[in-house]
């Protein structure tokens, strides 16, 4: 099992001067401190004018900068929007951070979810999938030596040929986000490595982790010349610490990240209030007030706990054959001294136990080769995304009325 950590950006209000600053500063701290105790993998998300949930518009310069204060740990694009960027920018910043982390890019897309993003750019809700499928035709020529053009419906590129090319041939592995459950299959059945969020039960897991590799091995329908990555990514909240109670206190910010996600998630197409008008952590803190029981229950979900308790629940991870978790801790109001604590706390006494797993190799090795039969498992009885742990929020348009 591999081990990853990602990256929002996340800078709830209020905001002084050199709150940004220092979220970048201490960013890079922890991505170089991660990479020194032996994490696998580091993933920086593009999110554009989304407020307090994330202040990431360009994850190629964040991750160049950590390219030249890092050695080992892999540089993920989690993800690049391919409906908000031309597909010759994509290659191009794609192929520039391999070549500046001497091949440790991982190439990670996406659509985006939400109006507020797509709109300035031109793009809806109703066409975005068409919009990152033609993408991705277009992208992969780019990165061979010779030059490409191409002529869709939303893109006309003329031939030329993009410069540089990546370190890594034929191109860094590639992933597809997936916000939503049933983009699991999908991801599979395109080739990518899918980047999800944790399920909320073990027989989630066990139906969508033989989704995906049912789909990629029975249904494969590539978008383009390019090669597959047979991987299964999910992104936990996480906090370690001493002992269950100290954690818990600690990861008041991954409540924060599950209320923001909810409280746009319940508006129409994730439409965002307009500039100014929600403060999203007086809600947060206005909602905790009156919901302390379920702000408590939330924190017993996730990799949440002393390093015995989060040994128990990666287990759980490791039978249901997860190829990596990649662990939140940079949420909230989440401190950075804690953040740092954390990840040293979990990288010395948790993660070496798990990275060496020779028989998840041996599984997926016979998955790919045809020699295990995974059971086709109907998922629709596994499309809840949050839990019974869950927290319920009013939608951003009653917030903001």
């Amino acid at each position: 099992m591999k081990f990853g950590i990602f990256y929002e950006l996340q800078l709830p209000r209020p905001w002084v001067a050199g709150d940004e600053l220092a979220l970048y500063q201490n960013a890079l701290s922890q991505m170089e401190l991660a990479d020194k105790l032996g994490y696998d993998h580091a993933w920086v998300v593009e999110h554009h004018f989304l407020e307090e949930y994330s202040h990431s518009p360009s994850p190629e310069s964040f991750l160049a900068a950590a390219s030249q204060r890092t050695r080992n740990i892999r540089l993920g694009h989690g993800i690049l929007q391919l409906t908000t960027n031309h597909p010759a920018r994509v290659a191009e910043r794609v192929a520039v951070l391999d070549l500046l982390s001497n091949g440790r890019c991982e190439f990670g897309m996406g659509e985006s979810a939400s109006i507020t993003e797509l709109t300035p750019f031109g793009r809806d809700m109703e066409t975005k999938k068409e919009v990152f499928e033609e993408a991705v035709a277009a992208i992969f020529p780019m990165f061979k030596d010779a030059g490409s053009e191409h002529h869709g419906k939303y893109f006309d590129i003329p031939l030329r040929n993009v410069v540089p090319k990546p370190v890594q041939k034929p191109h860094p592995p590639l992933w597809m986000a997936c916000s939503q459950l049933p983009t699991i299959e999908r991801a599979g059945r395109h080739g990518f490595g899918a980047l999800g969020f944790q399920f909320v039960s073990a027989d989630a897991a066990h139906a969508w982790v033989h989704a995906y590799y049912n789909a990629m091995t029975k249904r494969l329908h590539k978008l383009a010349d390019y090669e597959i990555n047979p991987n299964m990514a999910l992104v936990s909240f996480f906090m370690c610490a001493k002992t269950d109670e100290e954690a818990r206190a600690r990861a008041d910010g991954a409540t924060f990240f599950q209320f923001a996600l909810r409280f746009y998630g319940a508006s129409q197409n994730r439409q965002r209030p307009a500039p100014y008008t929600v403060n999203m952590w007086d809600e947060y803190n206005k909602w905790k007030r009156d919901n302390p029981e379920a702000q408590e229950a939330a924190l017993r979900g996730g990799l949440i706990g002393s390093p015995e308790t989060i040994r128990k629940k990666l287990k759980r991870f490791q039978s249901s054959h997860i190829d990596q978790v990649i662990l939140l801790n940079q949420a909230g109001k989440n401190s950075h001294e804690h953040i740092c604590e954390s990840l040293e706390l979990f990288g010395r006494e948790v993660m070496p136990e798990f990275q060496n797993d020779p028989a998840q190799a041996a599984w997926k090795q016979g998955v790919m080769s045809g020699e295990i039969k995974l059971e086709e498992i109907d998922t629709e009885a596994f499309t809840d995304r949050y839990g019974k742990l869950a927290i319920n929020v009013a939608p951003a348009k009653a917030a903001a009325e």
